[in-house]
């Protein structure tokens, strides 16, 4: 029996592509286990979003290659690179990366199986030329049928429920890796969440490129073609969101990954009246100046994103906005950072996270003029950052002496309702609580980000930990 080991790399997309490759590994008889340097074959499922993401991907190859003292892998051990890397880089990494036997594309996933057999019976020929399974622009999206092992812990899930994007941001590269949009129905994703749900899953994390363009590639089936686009904005989505909001159970329906240009009033009513749709929102906002956005092709304007702001608080009592921005775009002045960070202190979002510009290969903002140093993308990311920190301690003090509806991750260790998967805060509660439920806790202090809720005197272990390093 051949074993396999996958080292999955990057975003929560990405991730669904492992659970993928897994299930159809599984499904092929083949035995998926832990430990790379014992495996007869390793994927490593790559990211090619920024610099330092293909940076991390490069070093977990060679790190493959080179096991354990610094001694090259034995000779009978296959090494696959899968992923956004893959697609993007193959031809030019094959003639580079002489460690890696195989390169296999987004398109590929479903195929690891047989590829991994190929793989041998080429070995078994003596060819040994680098074999390259890319082929063209991602097509491929799952569907809730497709063979899958999920790698993340048993009460929450990622559904993927689109793929690819079509988006014309200048400083994004994940048009030309991923494809076009191309969105599941309604149908394959409530039949996929229904079975989740019926296998214990808590937090259904709905992910895609663009979790609000979801149905409007297919505008051209609406029963009134001439009915104007604005109209339609968002129905699809709001379908999906009250179909899941009806399957039975008790879980959270997280929306991740939206674009601020396609919400509308529905989405907003939808949110609001569905109980289960967490009172949580991820919105990449990018920038609030004009002429940034104008640069950045974000499709939008800093008073349409006011705007927005003010009608998803207003419509959706309690909810934490979480956004990103990017610090240092090609030909930002100081008055935009300044107005940015003005916009920052008076919106005060619940979450915030800041990318340092990066050039990428293949895109219109690395051809751009006016590159910003790298010394001054660092600082102007650690002025917002600074300003962040301050907002989130004022959100978090504002928690104290309220209860919360926490998710148990791990012993002594929860999530709220404002807090997703791995990229927010943390709840610290009692080691006794039950992993994997729903428990409801007073919280009585906070550190920064986190919020916590445990018996006077006792502190959280990593606390704990962080004062003996000091």
């Amino acid at each position: 029996m051949i074993t396999v080991s996958l080292i999955s790399l990057g975003c929560a997309k990405n991730l669904v592509d492992s659970e993928i490759m897994v299930g159809h590994l599984h499904q092929a008889g083949m035995r998926v286990i832990p430990e790379a340097a014992q495996a007869d074959v390793v994927i490593v499922n790559t990211c090619s979003f920024i610099d330092s993401s293909k940076e991390e991907s490069i070093n977990h190859i060679l790190e493959v290659h080179q096991t354990r003292g610094m001694k090259k892998r034995r000779q009978s051990q296959k090494l696959i690179v899968a992923g956004c890397m893959a697609q993007r880089f193959s031809k030019s990494l094959s003639g580079e990366l002489h460690e890696v036997d195989a390169f296999i594309g987004l398109d590929q996933v479903t195929k690891v199986a047989p590829i991994i057999e190929e793989i041998y019976a080429r070995e078994r020929g003596k060819k040994d030329a680098p074999a390259d399974y890319v082929a063209g622009r991602s097509t491929y999206i799952p569907d809730y049928d497709t063979p899958r092992f999920r790698l993340t812990p048993r009460h929450f899930a990622y559904v993927k429920i689109a793929e690819g994007c079509n988006h014309p941001c200048t400083f994004c590269i994940i048009p030309q890796i991923r494809g076009r949009h191309r969105s599941r129905t309604v149908e394959s994703v409530v039949a996929e969440a229904r079975q989740l749900v019926k296998e214990g899953v808590k937090e259904l994390n709905l992910i895609s490129q663009d979790t609000t363009f979801f149905g409007m590639d297919t505008w051209e089936q609406r029963p009134n073609p001439r009915t104007p686009v604005d109209s339609t904005r968002g129905t699809a989505l709001t379908t999906l969101l009250r179909q899941l909001n009806a399957l039975e159970g008790d879980f959270w329906i997280r929306l991740l990954y939206t674009h601020p240009a396609h919400w509308s009033d529905e989405l907003i009513r939808t949110i609001a009246e569905c109980p289960k749709v967490a009172r949580y929102i991820d919105i990449p906002l990018q920038h609030i100046s004009d002429r940034m956005l104008g640069l950045m092709q974000r499709e939008t304007s800093g008073d349409y994103i006011r705007n927005l702001i003010k009608r998803i608080r207003a419509g959706i009592p309690g909810i934490a906005i979480r956004t990103t921005f990017i610090a240092g775009f090609p030909g930002e002045a100081e008055a935009d950072i300044d107005e940015l960070c003005a916009f920052i202190k008076e919106t005060k979002f619940e979450r915030l996270g800041v990318f340092r510009f990066s050039q990428e290969e293949g895109t219109r903002a690395a051809k751009m003029t006016e590159q910003i140093p790298a010394k001054v993308k660092e600082t102007r990311w650690h002025r917002l950052m600074a300003l962040q920190q301050q907002i989130a301690r004022e959100v978090s003090k504002n928690y104290v002496g309220k209860k919360l509806k926490v998710l148990v991750e791990e012993p002594g260790v929860a999530r709220g309702e404002a807090d997703a998967p791995d990229i927010d805060g943390r709840v610290y509660v009692q080691k006794s609580l039950p992993v994997g439920e729903f428990t409801e806790v007073k919280i009585n202090s906070f550190h920064d980000y986190d919020l916590i809720a445990l018996p006077k005197g006792e502190e959280p272990v990593v606390y704990k930990i962080a004062k003996q390093a000091q």
